[in-house]
């Protein structure tokens, strides 16, 4: 928990620091049940320099992450999908919509993080 934290932190700014650890992230370090772990991974994932394959890899993450008992995750997670969607306009309208209902249904903190999302993703 710690390490991801730290890592997610440091990667702000440097994101190009996670390029050789790519494979451990997406093999091994998403499919880590911790939740700490799991909300620091959804906003790390978005940072690595994605193709097209693993992209959709980290959407299908995404959405198992959706279905976390941990609203942090879950908030964290549409924040990752946001960001993919970002990345490659063909994921923006899946994603509103996922982001829309989720607001409907979700905790006042993603409630308010989709407000967010949504006018991010209208800027696309």
């Amino acid at each position: 928990m710690r390490a991801s934290d730290a890592v997610e932190k440091i990667t702000r700014d440097h994101p190009e620091w996670l390029k050789p650890y790519k494979k451990l992230f997406l093999n091994t370090i998403a499919s880590i049940s911790q939740k700490e772990v799991r909300w620091h991974t959804a906003q790390i994932l978005p940072r690595l320099n994605l193709t097209k394959k693993e992209r959709e890899m980290v959407y299908e993450l995404m959405q198992s992450y959706l279905k976390d008992g941990s609203s942090i995750v879950k908030t964290f997670a549409m924040q990752a999908l946001t960001d993919i969607a970002i990345q490659d306009n063909s994921y923006v309208g899946k994603v509103r919509k996922q982001v829309t209902r989720l607001m409907k249904e979700g905790t006042p903190a993603m409630k308010s993080r989709g407000k967010k999302l949504l006018a991010a993703l209208d800027d696309e």
